[in-house]
């Protein structure tokens, strides 16, 4: 026998039972609100916070500069504007955690603006590859064709449709922008397979925890900045400077980017939110 739940109505533990079964009723929509109501989905916030101290790109002194982020206040309930706190902003498309569009870079500049993008792109499967071992012994580190067969060998098919998400723990060094930039000694992905990641599979793009989505030393590679190459020229996309990519699954988490829809924009400031499956112990009904 089961007791009665609080007040003696129906049992607590059959009521926990029969609202997990209600789910059969559902629509598909429903029981993703349910699953995150209940905690059985966890929203992880991949986004590193953006302010002043957000490290950016360091190009060579003949290049033009990326703006760091930079604020200026209109109001803070002062004699300016007594109900409002709002400020002006100013900084570059690809300050902080950021989306790179096709558009941003010469193979891809007759494709997508950030504006342009279909939203249901947004929204995709991610595959986690995980060598944060190795970029810590190297920070130089490229990722290469074997790395990707050997991770789908143990892992399964890289998600058609979805985002590679490269995680080499440099999310660990965002609190220290010279730590972060290293003096452009940051891991990358290696040509060839950046070339056969985006000519050859069903990813839509890659995401990476370093500033850009190439190596800081990727001016040197064949061709120069390959992910920037071979991504964009596919119409395929970048995310930036993300963080937390230690509490993805290898697969199974399901990315939510978004970036502003800048008419023109090579890319843009983004939220990039996980929804990933946790599995919560629940009472059962004897």
């Amino acid at each position: 026998m089961v007791d009665a739940g609080p007040g003696g109505g129906a049992p607590a533990a059959v009521g926990r039972v029969s609202s997990r079964s209600q789910a059969v009723g559902m629509t598909v929509l429903e029981q993703v609100v349910a699953s995150l109501h209940d905690g059985t989905v966890e929203v992880v916030d991949l986004t590193a916070p953006l302010s002043e101290a957000t490290p950016v790109i360091r190009l060579p002194a003949d290049h033009g500069q990326a703006w760091p982020f930079k604020r200026e206040r209109i109001s803070r309930f002062d004699e300016r504007g007594r109900q409002a706190y709002w400020n002006n902003l100013r900084m570059s498309e690809h300050t902080g955690t950021h989306f790179d569009a096709p558009a941003h870079w010469v193979s891809g500049r007759d494709l997508d603006d950030v504006s342009r993008v279909p939203p249901r792109r947004l929204v995709a499967p991610a595959a986690v590859l995980d060598y944060s071992r190795e970029a810590a012994v190297d920070a130089d580190f490229l990722l290469e064709c074997e790395h990707v067969e050997a991770w789908a060998a143990e892992h399964g098919p890289l998600p058609d449709g979805g985002w590679l998400l490269y995680r080499t723990g440099w999310d660990a060094r965002l609190h220290d922008p010279d730590a972060f930039l290293n003096d452009s000694h940051t891991p990358g992905v290696a040509p060839a397979c950046a070339r056969f990641l985006a000519e050859e599979t069903g990813i839509i793009g890659i995401g990476v925890e370093t500033v850009g989505t190439d190596a800081g030393l990727a001016a040197k590679l064949e061709p120069a900045f390959p992910c920037h190459w071979y991504f964009q020229g596919a119409n395929k996309y970048g995310l930036t400077q993300l963080q937390r990519l230690a509490e993805l699954p290898p697969q199974g988490a399901v990315i939510i980017a978004g970036p502003l829809p800048i008419v023109d924009g090579s890319g843009s400031p983004a939220r990039v939110l996980a929804l990933v499956e946790r599995h919560v112990e629940r009472d059962h009904a004897i």
